[in-house]
């Protein structure tokens, strides 16, 4: 289930809705008149981000590593 924030753009009165919630309003309202973020979308593109960060860390800690390692052995 997707949550969103719809924000009007003539008060700047901000909604937190999920998606039933969602549909239901705007029978009620124009679309026109609102921003629409999905924050479910927000949320998963921050973790993956992290995520992305994290692998970098580990890839160049196993890289210096390995390295440190063949030095040792082989000189």
């Amino acid at each position: 289930m997707n949550n969103y924030k719809i924000t009007n753009l003539t008060s700047n009165k901000e909604y937190f809705l999920n998606q039933e919630e969602l549909t239901n309003f705007f029978k009620k309202n124009k679309v026109q008149n609102y921003n629409i973020v999905n924050l479910t979308e927000v949320k998963r593109i921050r973790r993956n981000k992290i995520l992305d960060t994290v692998a970098l860390i580990c890839f160049f800690g196993a890289t210096v590593l390995s390295t440190i390692l063949i030095i040792e052995n082989y000189y």
